[in-house]
Order: structure tokens, then sequence, then C-alpha cells
């Protein structure tokens, strides 16, 4: 009896004291655990659930519980920031060593150029003033006398068709490798932009000087050394520009190492110059330290060893010492060391092209930091610290984009062993078509080739011209944002029924075009959002009831890189494909698309306008007669450069419908080429200089004169001021309209069609999504939803009679499709001088996306 009222005064104490701290046994604790790896965060009725289906819980009240799940959640992150101090710690370390050594690479740099000016300086006093002899016989005999200091190193004869002469050229190349990995033998300058950090790509140099062209990237990776080796030596997967890499041989080396001689092709990135080629010998080995090296080189002539397959169709360049060192890093992870040297032979292509075979700024965009950026993404994908909706797998993605890409590369070069043939031109020579007939070059493995007897085959066509002033990131980016500027929605249909067994009809010009939209979804991107992959949707429209096909939406597969304005010597490139609704993994991909090198690599790709600068003319408002400089510091007139762009469109057709389809393709391309350069005009920065002025609207009058017309019917109609000074004139009025805080628009007045906008300020711009060249496609109607569209029409004639209306609250949509709500809106007609309706205004208040 007492025992039994000593348990009731001990269960009453622990209820009493349940605010206070509570010890859990470890079944309790086990419970408790099961049920935290489900759900975290249980709710108050999961909390009293589980005190009801646990009995070893009943004696605990659900606040306790409750508690016990807060103090869990925060030992758990507690874990998780330890660790990811940790982890930046570990960076910080070997970032701190691999600074010390670029340090000390630095500093011996510096000792040997002192070393060289002192010896300069020296030779300078001792000769003899009366002694200067300016002729070429000096001057080739002084050269010889410094050649003579600074000999070239010339490789002894040898025998190297052996493996002991093979090793001894192995050799040699990997001792020039870490002389260039880190030691001095390249002048190396850090790239602009380049910051080194445990989050960053690391550190980037160029070389400068030296033959050929060379780029160096050193930085931390996550992975183990053998890894990324793997990784590396694959280089189709990281390396875009390469078409294949043939082991033909592999030779063991008795320090157990590996001699692999190597075949690989490189494409072309433009159709006016030719595709190159390598014969490497690779030396794969260890260091003393325990790291890996693999270097690799050109087998020429002078070096010796055995001849390599002829460059057919090729021009064969050189790879001179290149490779990576891989060293491991103490608490796991790497330290890698990037090397890429060659010779790429540009007195081969025209001079226009050469500076795209003579920037070591593009080598180092293209082979090096795709590298860095491949490892990183891998090593980020396999830690989870990156995660892609969709329900795809990394790899898979990753894949897609390699297909688009490499799919590109194909219809540019269109090799002759690919199956590609070239058609007899129309005349012009502006565009090139290509046919492919080969039935693997589209249909995959899951089509019945027995099933398309019609196919009859793949054709391309492709052109490439040269821009001037045209920054390649703002050119590629407007063509992704405003596809209507230049596509044609019935050529997107006939490309996007290649993909069913009956295509459709090869369409046909359509008077006035048809501005469809589409709606970009991101699918992935790469860690640093130099590349995206989407998929763009375009809404169906059908012009007639026989357009029944182009009722229905179309989707796009869509790669975009190198949009970043800051980036130096990048490629700039939009690739994409038609997929049905499916999206399967082994989907086939058509790929078509734009991509712009720039020519310029000196100066003018490194001072290139600043990234903040919209796709636009808004900043020619910015650089009036009296007006500031730009907030870049350099006038957008001094940008002055080249690019090259390079256009390619692939298409079906069935056997009897070839020409039809190969002259739908070349007008096609032909149409695109007059939109792009149009689009290129508008976007120049050499057309915001300090005297160029606003743009001029096409079929409007000057927007100095509008802006007149839009304050001036304000007052009229409304009783008040639309801009504060209404004495300003001229330059200032249209640049205190184009500030103005709410979005202002203008419309067209016609009564046999739908109004369309033909001016917008800087806010309105914002507020549709759009720019002053893609304005004029879009329809009022179009962003209004149902209730705005209905008080419009009720207010129509109001607006008519009097003047002016205001319209209530609502929504509307811009032109990428996003929900934009506003408080209040006006609408007024703006009148000319002779007091005509010129267009309608609107000017929607306190907007935001929602």
């Amino acid at each position: 009896m007492a025992l039994t009222m000593h348990n009731k005064e001990f269960a009453n104490k622990q209820i009493m004291d349940s605010s206070k701290y509570v010890r859990y046994t470890p079944e309790q604790v086990e419970a408790l655990e099961r049920v935290y790896s489900e759900c975290p965060k249980p709710s108050s009725l999961r909390r009293q659930q589980l005190i009801r289906e646990c009995p070893i819980l009943s004696n605990i009240e659900p606040k306790q519980i409750k508690v016990w799940f807060q103090n869990r959640r925060c030992r758990e992150k507690q874990r998780k920031e330890a660790s990811r101090l940790q982890t930046v710690n570990r960076k910080l370390s070997a970032m701190n060593k691999l600074l010390m050594e670029e340090n000390d690479r630095l500093q011996k740099q510096v000792s040997h150029l002192v070393y060289e000016n002192g010896y300069m300086r020296q030779q300078l006093h001792s000769a003899p003033a009366t002694t200067t002899d300016n002729s070429c016989e000096s001057v080739v005999m002084s050269g010889q006398h410094q050649q003579q200091q600074n000999p070239t190193p010339q490789h002894p004869q040898r025998d190297a068709s052996n493996p002991a002469g093979l090793l001894a050229v192995a050799e040699e190349t990997l001792a020039e490798f870490l002389s260039k990995a880190t030691g001095t033998a390249v002048d190396w300058v850090q790239m602009i932009g380049m910051k080194p950090g445990p989050d960053s790509i690391g550190i980037v140099a160029v070389s400068r000087n030296c033959s050929g062209v060379a780029a160096r990237a050193c930085g931390l990776v996550s992975l183990d050394p053998t890894k990324i080796a793997e990784i590396l030596k694959d280089c189709p997967s990281w390396f875009r520009d390469c078409r294949c890499l043939d082991v033909l041989s592999v030779i063991p080396t008795g320090n157990g190492g590996t001699i692999e001689l190597i075949y690989m092709q490189t494409y072309a990135p433009t159709t006016l110059a030719a595709a190159r080629d390598f014969w490497l010998l690779r030396y794969s080995t260890s260091l003393e330290d325990g790291s890996l090296v693999v270097c690799e080189r050109s087998l020429t002539s002078s070096t010796g060893g055995p001849t390599g397959p002829p460059p057919s169709s090729f021009v064969r360049a050189e790879m001179l010492a290149s490779g990576f060192l891989i060293r491991p890093c103490e608490g796991g992870g790497s330290i890698i060391h990037i090397v890429d040297h060659v010779d790429l032979d540009a007195w081969s292509v025209p001079e226009v092209l050469r500076p795209l075979y003579e920037s070591s700024k593009i080598l180092a965009q293209k082979m090096t930091m795709a590298a860095m950026r491949h490892i990183r993404q891998i090593a980020q994908e396999t830690s989870g610290e990156i995660q892609y909706g969709g329900g795809r797998q990394p790899a898979v993605l990753r894949t897609f984009s390699q297909r688009l890409s490499r799919g590109f590369n194909d219809a540019i070069n269109g090799f002759l062993d690919d199956g590609w043939s070239l058609l007899s031109s129309d005349g012009g020579e502006d565009v090139t078509i290509a046919i492919n007939s080969s039935p693997n070059k589209f249909l995959g493995s899951q089509y019945n080739w027995s099933m398309l007897p019609a196919f009859g085959g793949v054709l391309c066509a492709k052109a490439s011209m040269l821009l001037q002033n045209v920054p390649p990131a703002l050119l590629v980016r407007f063509l992704r944002e405003h596809r209507s500027e230049w596509a044609d929605y019935g050529v997107d249909a006939y490309s996007a029924a290649c993909l069913k067994a009956s295509p459709y009809a090869v369409p046909c010009a359509r008077p006035g075009g048809f501005p469809s939209s589409h709606v970009i979804l991101p699918l992935a991107h790469t860690v640093e959002h130099e590349e995206f992959l989407e998929v763009v949707r375009l809404e169906g429209h059908a012009f007639s009831p026989e357009d029944v096909a182009l009722a229905r939406d179309m989707y796009l597969l869509q790669l975009c890189s190198g949009i970043d304005e800051n980036t130096v010597g990048a490629c700039a490139q939009l690739v994409f494909a038609p997929i049905d609704e499916s999206f399967a993994d082994d989907a086939p991909l058509l790929a078509s698309g734009f991509r712009v090198i720039p020519l310029d690599s000196k100066a003018a790709m490194q001072d290139g306008p600043a990234a903040s600068r919209t796709l636009d003319l808004a900043s020619a408002l910015e650089v009036g007669s009296g007006g500031a400089r730009p907030a870049g510091g350099t006038e957008l007139s001094n940008y002055n450069s080249r690019s090259v762009l390079t256009i390619a469109f692939q298409f079906t057709f069935e056997n009897h419908m070839r020409d039809n389809v190969a002259a739908m393709a070349r007008q096609y391309v032909r149409s695109v080429v007059g939109s792009v350069q149009r689009v290129a005009m508008a976007i120049s920065p050499s057309r915001l200089g300090p005297h160029a002025g606003p743009k001029v609207l096409p079929g409007s009058p000057e927007a100095l004169t509008l802006a007149r017309w839009i304050s001036r019917s304000y007052r009229i109609h409304t009783g008040g001021e639309l801009l504060r000074a209404d004495s300003l004139t001229g330059d200032a009025l249209l640049k205190q309209l184009w500030h103005h805080s709410d979005a202002i628009m203008c419309c067209s007045l016609k009564t046999n069609a739908s109004p369309v906008f033909t001016f917008a300020n800087q806010a309105g711009l914002d507020m549709l999504e759009t720019t002053l060249v893609a304005l004029q496609d879009i329809m009022l109607d179009k962003i209004l939803d149902e209730a705005g569209r209905k008080i419009l029409c009720t207010e129509f004639a109001k607006i008519m009679q009097q003047g002016f209306a205001y319209l209530p609250g609502g929504m509307c949509v811009s032109s990428m499709g996003r929900a934009v709500s506003y408080e209040q809106a006006v609408a007024w007609k703006v009148l000319d001088d002779d007091d005509s309706n010129h267009c309608l205004a609107f000017m929607f208040m306190n907007w935001s996306f929602v």
C-alpha cells in the first residue's frame, strides 16, 4: 500500500514538474528519433497522436515533446553549421597554400624580370652611343645575339618510334608542363574579373608574348585526384568543341605510368574556317609527393615518333606541353593546376577571323575554365549541393546540353564522313544548304526506319556574318527573351511536326507575320550560371480552320550560354531543338540556333559595356548634350569591337519535298539574318553616343515631341501636372518622363485592329518585361485580364468624349507571363499639335509583380 502511494506521488511530481528538464529513456529517444526522421517539425495533432500510439511516451506531456523536437532541430542545425565551417576552413587552408605558392611563383617571375631589366640596362650603357645603327643588318645581328643569350631548347636527335624514345619525349613534356604550371616558363597575366576564393573557379591567367596561345588555372575541388583525372581525360564530356578523341595505342611505362597515342578532332566555331585536329602523346604518372600528372603534347617531325592519321579535311594544329597536375589536400579534396597551350595555325584562316585563333582569353573560356567548371559541377552534384527539379538526374541534364551543343556543331561543320553534302545554290552565296540522308542522323533507336519510307533526311541552312559594335552577350540575351522579333511561328510548327510520323506541310510566308508568345521554364543551370538549360513553351495559335496543327502548344529544349556581359572572351550561344510532351531521356534533338564569338581579343574585350545595361535604348537618355556620363565611367560610344555570328537551322524533309524545304529554309535564314541585323543596329552601343540622342521609333514622331504631347494632353484633360516642372523642355522633359516612377505607355488608336503599344517609359518597359524594340509586338488586350478588358470597353466612350478616365486597380500580365498588380490606372487621349487624336496613353500607379 505504501509502495503504491509512493508511485502515485512520484508520477504526480513528474507531471507537476513537466516544465522542467525531463530525462528520456533510450527507448523513448529511439521512438522520437523515428518520428523526427519522417517529420522534423510535427504539428500539435501529430504530437498528441504520437503520445497515444507510443505507450512509453504516455508519461510525457505534449509540451515536453515539442521542446524535444525544438532542441533536436537546433542540434541538427548546429551540427550542419559546424560541418560547413570545417569545410570552409579546409578550403581556406588549401586556398592559402595555393596563394602562397602563387606568390612564390610571382616573386620568382619578378626576380627574373628585374635581372633581365638590369642586364638590358648594362648592355645599353656599355654600348657606345656613336655606334648606334638602325640598319636592317644591325637589327638582324642584334636578334641573333639575343637568340644566343636565350637559345630555344632543341630536342636531341633520337628514335621516338620505340617505347624508350616515346618515354624520353614524355619526360621532356612532363618537365615543360610543370615549369608552366608552377614555374615561370610562361609570362602569365591574371584574367580580369577572376577573383580567387574558396568557392570561386580559381586563379585564371593567360599568356603574354609566347608562341601560340596559352591559359592556366588553379583551384580547389572536393574530389579525390583519381576521380578528377578520370573526368579530365574524358575530353568530349567537358570540351564542347571536341568532336572525337580516339586512343589508338596504350604503352605502360616502367615507373607505373602510361603513354597513350591519341588522335583528336575539334569543331570549327564558324562556317568561315576549317576544323582542327591533333596527333598527341599523353603521359600519365605520379610524382614523389603523391600528386597525379597527366600531360600531353603533339608529336611532330621535330619530336619524332609515329606518324598520325592524315589530316584530310582538317587543319593539323599543334599542342605544346599541356596537361593537369592534381595534388591531394589534407582533409579531402584536391588542388588542380591546368595548363592549355596550343598553336592553332592562325595563318590558315581569313585575316578577320585570326583573333579567334590568337586569343588566349578565348582559349581560357573554351578549354581551361570549362574544365574547371565541369569538375566543380560534378563535385557539387556528388555532394548533393545541387538539386534539380523535374525528376531528372544531373547526368541526364548534362547529356541534353552536350547533345544540343554537339548537334549544333555538327550542323555548322557538315563533315563529309557524317553524310553531309552541299546542295546547289540558287545564285546567292549568303546561305549554304547541306543535306544529310543518313537515317542515323536524326532517327533514334526508338524509331523504326521501315515505318517512315518517305523520310528523306535532314537539311541544314546556315550562314555567317560579321557584326560591328554589338556585344555578343547582349544580342543573344535579346534573341532568347524576344523570340517573336526573329522567329516565324509556321516554321516552328513545321520543325515540331518532324517528331511525328507524318510531317506538317511546308509553311508559306504569311503577310504581316504573327507575334507568338513564349514562356521560358528553367530546367537546370551550371554552378556559376554561365549556362542555362530550359524548356520553352510556344503558345499555339490557329490562323484559319485548316491550321489545326498550329493551335497546339509546342515545346523547345533550349541551351543558352555566355550572356554575362562582364565575361571576357566568352562565346555567346543560343541553341534549341523541338521536343514533344513526353520529353524522353533519349528523345531525338535536331539542334538549331545562333553563336556569336567576339573577334577582338585585346582592348575591346577588356573594356566592354557594364553588365547593368538594359536591352533597350534607355541609356541614350543618360548622355544628352547636358547629361552626365554613364555610371560605368567609359562612354558607350567608346565600345568598338567586332564579332562573328553563325546561324544554323535544321529541318527534316520527305524525299518528294526536298526542293520545297530547301527553298523555305533558305528564305527563312535570310529573313532571320535581316531580323538579327535590325536588332543588332538597335542595341549597338555605338548608336548611344553623346550626340546620338534618343532613338526614333518607327511610325511615331520624334521622342521629344511625343513627350511634350503626352504631358500637354494630360494637363488639358485632367487639369493636373504629369511632370513636376512643366517649364522643362527638350531633353529634360523627355528624361523626366522616362524616369517617372509610374508605368506610362502609349497605344495606337485603330478602329479596325487591336491597340498595339508604341511607346513606354522605363517603368513601363520593366512592368511589361520587354524592350523598346519588341514593344510594338505587344497588344493591349493581351496584357489586360478579363476584368480589365471589360472596364476599358465600358470606359472607352467616356475617354473619347471627355478625354480621360480613371480606372480601378486590377491585374495584368507581362510579356513573359508574370502577373502584375496595380492600385489605379489613368487613361487619356494624346493630342498632337493640331489637336487631333494621336494615341491613347495609360499610367499604371504603384504596380508590382505578384
